[in-house]
This record gives C-alpha cells, structure tokens and sequence, in this order.
C-alpha cells in the first residue's frame, strides 16, 4: 500500500531524487523520456485488433445494463487501490440509492467517482481547467485542496513509512501539468502509448494535496475514450485492481529507470486484458454463439449485479420476449437454483440465490 503525505521543511530548491530529477530538469525536456520496445510495438498492434473486434460487436454502446456493470466495475477497482472498504456489492448499492452501513468518506469516494465518470465525454482531455474540475468532483469534501494544485510538498510513503517517491515541489506544479498537457496534445504517438506515458507522468509530478491516483487513471481512461469510444466503458481500472502490486512495482521499475517503459508495458497489458474479458463477453451475448436460454441468464446476471432484485418487466425489456415467457424463464431459473422468489412492494421479485 502507498500513501500520500504532506512533507514539511523541504527546500525550495529542486530536490534530488535517485528515480528522477524532475523539477526544472524535466520542464525543459519537450518529450518525456521513455523506449519504445518491441513488446510495446507488438501490444499496440494486438489491442488495436481487439479494439476492432469489440467496436465491432457494439454490445458495449447498445446494452445499458452491461456499461452500468462494466462503469460500476470500474469505480470500484479504482478506488479499492487507494483502499476504499467497498466490496462491489456495496458500490452498487450506493449507486442505486441504499443505504449501506460504511465510513461516509467511502461512500463520498463512491458518489464522486461515479459523477465524474458519467461526465466523461463533457471532458476536454488537453484542457487543465478540465483536470482540475475533475479533481474538484473526486475529492469534493474529501479534502482541503479540491479541484487545485497543491500547495505544499507530498512524498508518497509504505506502510513502515519510507518515502518511496517525492512529488514536483509545488512552485513548478502548473508548469509541468500545462506541459504535459501540451505534450499529449500535441504528440505523434500512438493514442495507446500516448496516454500509458501521461499516466505515469502525472503520477511522477503528483500535482494534488490527494487523488492523483485516481485522477491519473481517470485520465488515462479519457484520452483512451478519445481515441475509441469503447474505452469509455471498459473497466480497465478494475484489471489494474487484481494487479495492483504489479501496477506499484510498474511505478518503482520506471522511478528508478527514470523513465517510462516498465510503466508502458504493463499498461498496455492491462488493457489487452480488460479488451480479452469484454470481448469473451461480448461473444457470449451473441446469439450464435450460445443457447437462448444461457444468453438470457447472462442478461439477467448482468442486470442483477447492478439492482437488488429483477421483475417480470424487466426481463420482458431485457430478453426481448412476452410476459408469459420471462415468468417461465424466472421459473425455470428458480428450479435451477440460480434465482430466489418472494414478494416485493406486493409483485413477484427475483435475486441471485
């Protein structure tokens, strides 16, 4: 686990680091260090084919239930990495307005992620007025500096409280922000390696008092998203998740290279990887490529991890089929042991067993 930590009684000159100097070393570089290897060529062209494939498929922009799964996925895997309590039970009782028994500031975490997620596509991923109103929605009463620059030092620390790496001293923030900005704009790279290098420098040059992690990968998702739409749905942030120590050893590796490249590499991986899984379900919710009835489980699998109960109604709307067809269905599925049945506001309700 790291944390961020306000760090008092630093100079204010520019600080040597082993992993870096990057202070006014660093705003001078145009371009931000980092190789392109063979493994990165390779995993750019691979996730551009499975971009492909998905975009083809267009379940993700037609299916409603699936982008509210797969953005509720994505909420809770970013904020378990700066150790938010929430299972993904509880996110999604958040979100559908039940009370859950949680620290508030969790909870707070959940409301404001899911605010500026669903704001996406009003964001300008160049613009830093942009980035900080983003800020300013993620950490909206969660901390004093919200939606600004931090204004004083922050070192991010383990558990036993060593220093692991030391932020841009604040005087030099704005600057390095508006560069990097201007880089990415601006860069002939490849969207895929484009964003994986912004992501890092954002994380080197910490430019929040707190949720530069978060900002980082919700940036990241942002200029993936202009480059296809299907990114704005995948849940990359919860692959980063189940990876999470590599995803702090990717960091480390590029801080003590002083650039970029074990950073690049794992994150193209970690995309590849959400692309495989949304792809594999993607497949699955083709009518070819399963039987009717296990597709419509699926659908009602999918709906049911975002809502607390299904009705009659809403497999009609969902499974595209009558009345009489979504009660034998229920039915069926109740004899199977994959639903439970009772009464709910006086109608028939269905939850996962």
């Amino acid at each position: 686990m790291c944390i961020e930590k306000m760090i008092d009684g630093m100079s204010d000159g520019c600080y040597t680091m082993d992993n870096n100097q990057h202070c006014e070393v660093r705003m001078k570089k145009k371009q931000p260090p980092f190789q392109i290897t063979n493994k990165t060529i390779a995993d750019v062209a691979e996730i551009s084919e499975l971009t492909g494939r998905l975009s083809a498929h267009d379940h993700l922009s037609s299916n409603p239930n699936l982008r509210r799964t797969n953005r509720i996925r994505t909420i809770h895997g970013s904020l378990a990495i700066e150790q938010n309590t929430l299972s993904l039970e509880q996110v999604t009782a958040v979100l559908n307005g039940k009370h859950v028994l949680a620290p508030p500031k969790d909870i707070a975490e959940v409301k404001n992620a899911y605010e500026i997620y669903e704001r996406l596509d009003e964001l300008d991923p160049y613009s830093v007025d942009d980035l900080l109103t983003a800020h300013g929605i993620m950490t909206r009463g969660l901390v004093e500096e919200s939606g600004m620059f931090r204004t004083r030092p922050v070192g991010v620390v383990d558990q036993e409280g060593h220093v692991l790496h030391f932020g841009t001293l604040p005087q030099y923030v704005p600057d390095l922000v508006m560069e990097l900005l201007d880089w990415a704009k601006h860069s002939d790279l490849h969207m895929l390696i484009r964003s994986c290098v912004f992501h890092y420098e954002l994380e080197l040059i910490h430019p929040f008092a707190d949720g530069n992690g978060r900002v980082g990968r919700l940036w990241h998702t942002l200029l993936l998203s202009k480059w296809n739409s299907v990114f704005a749905w995948l849940p990359v942030e919860s692959i980063i998740h189940d990876h999470q120590q590599e995803y702090y050893d990717a960091i480390n590796a590029s801080n003590d290279a002083g650039e970029s490249t074990a950073f690049i590499e794992f994150m193209l991986s970690v995309i590849k990887a959400s692309l495989i899984d949304a792809i594999h379900t993607s497949d699955a919710m083709s009518d070819g490529k399963m039987g009717k009835k296990t597709l419509r489980w699926q659908k009602i699998e999918q709906f049911l991890q975002t809502h607390e109960y299904i009705m009659n109604a809403d497999v009609r709307e969902l499974c595209g089929v009558s009345a009489a067809t979504a009660n034998r269905l229920l039915a069926e599925f109740v004899s199977d042991g994959k639903l439970v049945k009772y009464r709910e506001s006086g109608h028939w309700a269905y939850s996962s067993n």
